[in-house]
């Protein structure tokens, strides 16, 4: 019985080619060197068989051009190879237009640099040098070494998804032509911030209020705790988003105003928000000197800074209470994996758990629609609770929840 061939015969539209597979990387190449007619033998750049066959059919198109079987085509420029570091400036300027027109703002800005400075050093480490070798198995590789270094599932779905925008965005505006990326994404179920109880906040407090030193760390978190605020909405609240006479306080995001500059604030939903304040929080606020535009300050007085404040929290509060607040298992998330963003889960389970309507708690936060809210609500669903109660699981004669003062069953 004769051996069966260690390659793939492909008739493409203009020439015939053997289509192989490397053993010791996987890369899928063309042969034609045994026609009488030397085509030679070509790396079709990729591991996945059918973007192998995709390059095929370019490569014979591109080798009949060569050889005066047909006229060039029109779009023949087009497949010269974009090197990733001149793609990702076309990319950056796109994203750093104006945003009315709707460009993105500078922190997303940023955060984009930082993932596509991430992907080219990948991309130099695998010997990828252009966008047309960004193909479905690049990705695919790319998340397995995101994984493979430790970052969360949301992460490396972010970070795909930027990916396959930014080859989008290049063959829409005609610097690719490429099929797109058919590389279906799972939407991730991210790990949620960890949600201070009411006695670890007291805890916190408690602990604040015995130094001296802490006095400044005090009022912030006084301020996050009666308002949900993010930190760096904290940082740079000022005097006059403060209203005292109607005891109001004002989230403002100023990314709309003329001449941009990096003094105007933005936050994450682009919307200023009105919030009434706390009388706990109105307390401090008539306590502190106006040394400035800027309501909190640091430990020396300076401007006050997140990364400041979350590793003193860590340091000086959160590490002496990890006794009094231990784990009771050993994989899961205690006090001792709270931060800053702790005190905002903590205000909307404190919002649900009250009774406070879900779309006055979304508003406070700033959130058109957020599963972090919906969270805390459905654990609180008074609603939920009372139809549970309705039911007849073990026959008895009426329903009762876990929550009722009833007796548990006991098995004769």
């Amino acid at each position: 019985m004769p051996k069966k061939p260690k390659y793939q015969t492909v008739r493409c539209q203009f020439y015939e080619w053997r289509l192989i597979q490397r053993k010791e990387n996987g890369v899928w190449y063309a042969d034609a060197r045994t026609t009488s007619k030397n085509r030679g033998r070509h790396s079709l750049g990729t591991r996945d068989k059918e973007e192998a066959l995709e390059q095929l059919a370019h490569l014979d198109r591109v080798v009949a051009e060569e050889r005066g079987l047909v006229e060039p085509s029109d779009q023949h420029d087009q497949h010269s190879p974009l090197a990733i570091a001149d793609g990702r400036k076309l990319f950056d300027d796109y994203n750093g237009r104006p945003v009315g027109l709707g460009g993105t703002k500078k922190s997303t800005q940023k955060r984009y640099r930082a993932i596509l400075d991430k992907f080219e050093v990948f991309a130099a480490a695998k010997g990828i040098e252009d966008w047309q070798s960004v193909k479905k198995a690049v990705l695919i590789a790319y998340a397995k070494h995101l994984e493979k270094n430790g970052y969360a599932r949301k992460t490396i779905l972010g970070e795909i998804t930027l990916l396959k925008t930014a080859v989008k965005w290049l063959i829409e505006e005609g610097h690719l032509s490429a099929d797109l990326i058919k590389l279906p994404m799972k939407k991730a179920d991210c790990e949620r911030a960890y949600c201070y109880t009411s006695e670890e906040v007291i805890a916190i407090l408690e602990h604040c209020k015995r130094s001296p030193n802490l006095r400044w760390l005090l009022n912030a978190i006084i301020g996050l705790a009666c308002t949900g605020m993010r930190i760096n909405e904290l940082c740079t609240l000022k005097w006059s988003d403060i209203r005292f006479d109607r005891q109001m306080l004002t989230v403002a995001d100023e990314s709309g105003f003329a001449n941009q500059s990096d003094s105007h604030r933005s936050n994450k939903s682009s919307q200023t928000r009105h919030l009434p304040l706390r009388a706990e929080l109105l307390a401090v606020l008539e306590s502190l000197p106006r040394t400035d535009q800027y309501i909190f300050h640091g430990p020396r007085g300076g401007r006050l800074k997140s990364d400041t404040v979350r590793n003193v929290l860590v340091r000086e509060v959160i590490t002496p209470l990890m006794k009094q607040f231990p784990k009771q298992f050993e994989n899961e998330r205690g006090f001792e994996d709270g931060r800053l963003h702790s005190f905002r889960h903590y205000f909307c389970s404190v919002c649900a758990n009250t009774g406070i309507p879900e779309r006055i708690t979304m508003n406070w936060l700033g959130h058109a629609d957020s599963e972090m809210v919906r969270h805390y609500y459905h654990l609180n669903d008074a609603e939920s609770r009372r139809k549970m109660d309705q039911l007849n699981l073990l026959g008895g004669s009426d329903g009762c929840s876990a929550t009722d003062d009833e007796q548990p069953m006991n098995e004769e």
